[in-house]
Formats: C-alpha cells, structure tokens, sequence
C-alpha cells in the first residue's frame, strides 16, 4: 500500500514518541545511577584530600587541599555541580593524577570494548551450535550432556574460571600469557593472544545461559507448522535449522545479550584486574581504591549510557530479525 505524504504524518508522530521515550528513560536511568555512585562514594570510609596530600601533610595542608577539590561542600551541592559540568561534556580531572577524566577513559576504552567484543564472540560460537544441537536432540543423551556442562559452567565464577585457565594454558602449557596487553598495532596476532584468556575466562561462563535461552526457544520453533512443511517438502535437516529456525529463535537471546551488558562489564574488571589489562574496569577499581571522585563518576557515567544504549540498539534489531514487527508497523502506518 502507496502511502502519501498525508499519511507519513502518523508514521513520524510513531518514530518521535518510540525515541522520545527511549531518550527520557536514558536520562532517568543517567540520574538515578550517578546520584546513587555519588552517594555511596562519600559513604566509603578514608579521605581523598588526605590520600592526595600524601604522608606527613599537615592538618593545613590538608584542608587547603580538601578546599580547592570541593571536598569540604555537601554532597549534593558537589553532585549538583558535577551534572552541570557533566552536561557540558566536562567530566573535570582526576584528584590523584590531574589527567582529565574524559582523555583518561578515552585510552582506556578500546581495550575494555575489545574485551567485551571478543567474550561475546566467543560466547555465542559456543552458545548457537551447542543450542541448535541441544534443541534439535532434546530429550536424548547428547541433549542432557550438554545441559549438564552448561550448569556447569555457570555455575564457576569468573575470577575462578580466570585462574583455571590461566593454571591451565600459561603455567601448564605455556601456550598463553598469562598477564599483560599488546596493542592491535602490534599485530593482529600478538594482540589476539593477549585477549584469548580474558575473552574465554567470560565466555565460558557466559555461553551456558545463553545456550539454554537458545535451546528453550528453538524447540518451541521447531513445532511451529511452517517447520513440519520444510520437513515434508524433504528439506536438509541443517538447511531447516540455520534457515528458518535459527533466526526466529534469537529474539530471547538477543534480548538477554543486551541486559546482561551490566553483567559482562562486572565481569570485565576482574577479568581486567587479574590479567593486567589497562582498560576502564581497572581504572574503576583503582579509582575507587584512591578515592578519586571525578574519575569514578566519569568511568560510571560511561557504564550508565553504555547499558542503555545497546538496548536501545537491541530493541531496534527486532524490526529488521522479525518480518511480523515490521508487517505491524507498516500496518499501524498505512491505517494512521
């Protein structure tokens, strides 16, 4: 059905009210999680203006100190000041180093992005053929053996998993580093080397959960009746699970891959702790440790937008995975 320009108009009102509320639950979630770090920040117990003072400053010095970071305002009136800043892309500067917070991350980054990347990959190459597997055998040996390693594993928690292997692969075998990170400029292969162990440390903690959503939903596919009508017409037995199984099948799993974004950044710095990886999960965690406000909010700030975004994203790809989303929304369109 030709729709008009007259009939666009309902079709742009869908488009601005989806984003609008996308965006509104972006800054609400923003607040409220940058409100709360700021709060449970001053809650910790030592003093930043006396780690940045130093051993052997004087009660002065440290005062003078707590004065020109801010340290001696409320709380709220320093988070208040903060958001004002922040909105202005000025996330101020570190109270240990004086490197700005925002060239701080942006070096960090990369790594922790790679990180989250490369687990993902290798999560879901383990997840989707042990899932189409699991599914297609439901019921049989092969179907229980793979549950079962799957609880397995889910049931090892990353820093342990992260010690098994690198036990395992660096101590044992000597085929991995163990620690360390080498730049893609490098070498591809150097670089690669260096995130196999992180990767597989939250993989393979990861795939298990994301296998069994997978494995749920596919067998509930391959009852649908245009299933039974691909076996009947004598289809391949792989040509009907990749093809017309699979795709309908992922909604749940594409879901689950952007909520547990949270999840995977937690994961992530242990993972970057343990293996010397220089990316925003270690600078959290030794920003915390010193104490230094600004850099925390920054690394936070930055989790925050990340999390919700991918949803927004993830919510999107269902229109393009789901022909039945889009045939709705041309409808909802075409009828105004």
């Amino acid at each position: 059905m030709i729709i008009d320009r007259k009939d666009s108009i309902p079709a742009i009102g869908i488009v601005l009210n989806f984003f609008g509320k996308k965006l509104l639950r972006l800054i609400v979630v923003i607040l409220a999680v940058t409100a709360l770090t700021f709060l449970m920040i001053n809650l910790l117990p030592g003093d930043a203006a006396v780690t940045n003072a130093g051993i052997g400053a004087t009660l002065a010095e440290v005062e003078k100190i707590r004065e020109d970071l801010g340290l001696n305002k409320n709380v709220f009136v320093r988070y208040t000041l903060w958001l004002a800043d922040a909105a202005q892309g000025k996330l101020g500067h570190s109270i240990i180093t004086d490197e700005p917070v925002l060239e701080a991350i942006s070096h960090r980054l990369p790594v922790t992005i790679e990180l989250l990347i490369i687990s993902q990959i290798l999560a879901l190459m383990l997840a989707v053929p042990f899932g189409i597997v699991s599914a297609y055998k439901s019921g049989t040996s092969i179907d229980k053996t793979i549950n079962t390693l799957a609880f397995s594993v889910m049931s090892v928690p990353t820093f342990v998993m992260a010690l098994l292997l690198i036990f395992a692969f660096s101590l044992k075998l000597n085929w991995l580093p163990a620690t360390g990170y080498i730049s893609f400029s490098d070498g591809f292969w150097h670089n690669a080397n260096s995130f196999l162990l992180p990767g597989f440390s939250i993989a393979l903690v990861e795939w298990g959960y994301l296998m069994r959503i997978l494995r749920s939903d596919m067998i509930a596919t391959l009852q649908e009746d245009y299933i039974l009508m691909a076996k009947s017409k004598g289809l391949p037995t792989f040509h009907i699970l990749f093809k017309h199984a699979l795709r309908p099948s992922c909604f749940t799993l594409i879901t689950i891959l952007g909520i547990q974004v949270g999840h995977l950044i937690g994961g992530a710095v242990i993972v970057e702790n343990i293996f010397a990886l220089p990316g925003i999960g270690s600078l959290f965690i030794s920003s915390i440790f010193a104490r230094d406000y600004p850099m925390v909010q920054g690394c936070i700030l930055l989790i925050a937008i990340a999390y919700v975004l991918i949803n927004f994203f993830v919510d999107i790809l269902y229109s393009f995975l789901d022909p039945r989303i889009r045939f709705q929304n041309k409808t909802l369109v075409s009828n105004g």
